[in-house]
């Protein structure tokens, strides 16, 4: 018995189609490069934490500013989504208060001036829909000349302090730099003076009475907190090398000599390149009062 024509063609086709879907399902997915690779840089600034996502395009022989990137005219400060930054508390950008919080950031690149500009996050793509009703900050700031060129867009942040830092963007020949600071004492020092008012164990006496040393606070405080901390580890020659310098500060020379030395001596008995380096901190500091 013959098959019928009609069974045959639709066979043949089903077939067919069986190889193509399987010719497709089996084509591996490839990955091509991004012209404008993304980076994400995460920062913290004294108790502050800083995160900026962006996209990194190339100069690759083109005039950028005035060029590719006009003046005059809102740039998303980067390539492809908007740049986006965060801040975990409250922050000032060249003197402007900003909430903590996450923002799109643009800006307007000028031959003299640029203007940033920290608006609401819209998760939009280029600076297309940018919409300045929904600015949270401007800030204006001058461009450096850089003669070194730098090829690929970056956005950094150097200058480190426990209060500050400089955030800059750099791009071709051209540097745009802005000071961040922050108030760690607001955040931190409330913090502290809990903790240290508590029948707590095991308080922080070193890092509170360093914090205080190193930020001008209360030295009467600062001094009973080193005390606590050395009496808890008698040969740690650095916390009593840290005294030394607190005594210094308060202008009490003979005891603050006799502190250093008696920071050398336990040094000495530590041994090994520690040793040495504490050695030449306290006969540095000895130098000053003498």
């Amino acid at each position: 018995m013959k098959t019928p024509v009609c069974l045959v063609i639709i066979a043949v086709a089903f077939a067919a189609s069986s190889m193509l879907n399987a010719q497709t399902s089996a084509a591996p997915r490839i990955e091509f490069p991004s012209a404008s690779p993304p980076s994400t840089l995460k920062q913290r600034v004294g108790v502050t934490d800083i995160e900026i996502n962006y996209s990194r395009p190339s100069v690759k022989g083109r005039k950028i500013f005035g060029g590719l990137v006009p003046y005059g005219e809102v740039w998303r400060t980067g390539a492809n989504n908007a740049t986006k930054i965060s801040f975990s508390t409250p922050v000032k950008i060249n003197g402007t208060q900003l909430p903590a919080g996450s923002y799109e950031l643009f800006s307007i690149p000028g031959e003299q001036e640029w203007t940033v500009i920290f608006h609401k996050p819209m998760s939009q793509w280029g600076a297309y829909t940018y919409d300045p009703k929904n600015d949270v900050a401007r800030v204006t700031v001058k461009p450096i000349a850089t003669p070194p060129s730098v090829e690929t867009f970056s956005i950094a942040m150097t200058e480190l302090r426990d209060e500050s830092a400089t955030l800059y963007f750099a791009w071709d020949r051209t540097r745009v730099p802005m000071k961040l600071e922050v108030d760690v004492s607001a955040t931190l020092v409330p913090q502290i003076e809990e903790i240290m008012a508590s029948n707590a164990a095991n308080k922080p006496y070193f890092p509170a009475a360093m914090y205080y040393l190193d930020h001008g606070l209360d030295l009467k405080k600062a001094g009973a907190w080193f005390d606590a901390a050395i009496a808890a580890q008698p040969d740690a020659f650095y916390m009593v090398h840290h005294k030394a310098r607190l005594l210094a500060r308060q202008g009490n020379k003979a005891e603050a000599i006799a502190t250093a030395q008696k920071s050398i001596q336990i040094a000495e008995k530590a041994g090994g390149a520690i040793k040495e380096e504490y050695v030449r901190l306290n006969q540095a500091l000895i130098a000053t009062l003498e």
